[in-house]
């Protein structure tokens, strides 16, 4: 697999950011950064995307290094929402927006990643354009769009409650 050890901990703090999004959503739909798994994912995002700065396969920046980059601003834009304006307002969208945005941006290196190592010795895909990672982003896409209308939806209600 050939990890080096900043990559050992970007992919074990990584895991903990995607775990910690995952039960935010099952519990309440949605990154929740007011309750400790929304926290959790908040500051282990952190960490995955700028160690992602330290690591490259191939030798300089690179587009995993733009999406890092990218989810750091968005994150930290999401926490500015939340700390500074509270309260159930039209910044709980952007803010859910947000966050959500930055866990998709996520799994597109995380996917490409994993599918070109594993399985060791017979990885699942060849190359980024390999017709399982195009699919698998696919799906990927449609829950991203299908999960930012409800969580719209959710906010609305919560805004006229």
């Amino acid at each position: 697999m050939g990890l080096s050890n900043v990559g050992i901990v970007h992919t074990i703090i990584g895991i903990i950011a995607v775990v910690a999004a995952i039960v935010s959503y099952l519990r309440f739909g949605k990154i929740n950064l007011a309750a400790v798994w929304g926290k959790l994912y908040f500051y282990t995002t952190l960490i995955t995307s700028l160690t992602a700065l330290g690591i490259s396969k191939r030798g300089g920046f690179n587009a995993g290094h733009g999406f890092s980059i990218l989810i750091v601003v968005l994150v930290l834009i999401a926490y500015f929402l939340y700390v500074k304006k509270k309260g159930n307002n039209r910044s709980r969208y952007f803010e859910n927006f947000l966050l959500t945005f930055s866990f998709f941006l996520s799994w597109l290196p995380t996917v490409n990643e994993t599918f070109t190592r594993v399985p060791l010795g017979h990885p699942l895909a060849t190359n980024p354009g390999d017709p399982v990672i195009v699919k698998t982003l696919l799906v990927l896409f449609i829950l991203f769009i299908a999960g930012s209308v409800l969580q719209f939806l959710k906010q609305k209600k919560m805004n006229k409650g």
